[in-house]
């Protein structure tokens, strides 16, 4: 995915002193893995915006996982940021388009999650002596076949939601490890709330749904006006 220095900047949803948050592209690492290749840490330039260091990544999002991805733009932002992810005072949203529906309209996943390796790779998998992993949804629509979930994660394990998504037998659509891949994942990272100032409101952004999601929410939404 080729993104230009204009692209970048169009994405920035929130910038202040501190922080960016910018709209992540799906189908682009957030940094490069072991075998290299194109990441979005590389177009980071783009964003500097007057300062001289480039931004820096707050947290992590899914290769195939779209929208609020948090950004400190010098190293006390990055530390204030790491101290409010790892003590979970940042609030994260995701929307998911799930195959079929799950048994409640609403409810929590408590699943322990190991990452497991194997010969082609490896993937994360229940397990009640792995890392506690919990995650609230919210059914907020459903057609014949597939449903709109609200997705609040109280923890930040590595493809937790896919895996507790996985797990009520409704993986995401286009998951190509939890479930059937073939078309675009439809995971999108909807909305953040960072108390990062002690004195003012905390910072709230929102990332709209990239068009592959859009198309499927209309289906479902199409679905809830024909009741």
């Amino acid at each position: 995915m080729a993104l230009s220095a204009a692209d970048m900047q169009a994405r920035v949803l929130y910038r202040d002193g501190l922080i960016l948050v910018i709209d992540k592209p799906a189908g682009l690492p957030v940094h490069g893995g072991p075998g290299g290749g194109p990441n979005l840490e590389q177009k980071f330039e783009a964003l500097r915006f007057g300062l001289k260091r480039l931004p820096a990544l707050a947290h992590r999002l899914d290769r195939d996982t779209s929208g609020c991805l948090v950004l400190g733009r010098h190293p006390k932002a990055l530390r204030k940021l790491g101290l409010l992810f790892s003590s979970g005072k940042i609030e994260k949203t995701y929307w998911a388009i799930v195959e079929g529906k799950p048994a409640q309209a609403q409810g929590t996943i408590a699943l322990s999650l190991r990452k497991e390796t194997r010969k082609n790779g490896w993937r994360m998998v229940a397990d009640e002596a792995g890392q506690r992993a919990v995650t609230d949804y919210r059914v907020l629509g459903s057609s014949a076949t597939r449903s709109w979930l609200e997705l609040i994660p109280h923890t930040g394990r590595t493809h937790q939601i896919r895996v507790h998504c996985a797990s009520m037998g409704c993986p995401v659509v286009g998951d190509p490890v939890y479930g059937k891949a073939g078309e675009p994942m439809l995971l999108h990272s909807r909305a953040v709330v960072i108390p990062i100032y002690a004195n003012k409101e905390a910072v709230r952004v929102e990332a709209p749904p990239p068009a592959p999601m859009r198309a499927a929410l209309a289906l479902i939404e199409a679905a809830k006006a024909a009741g």
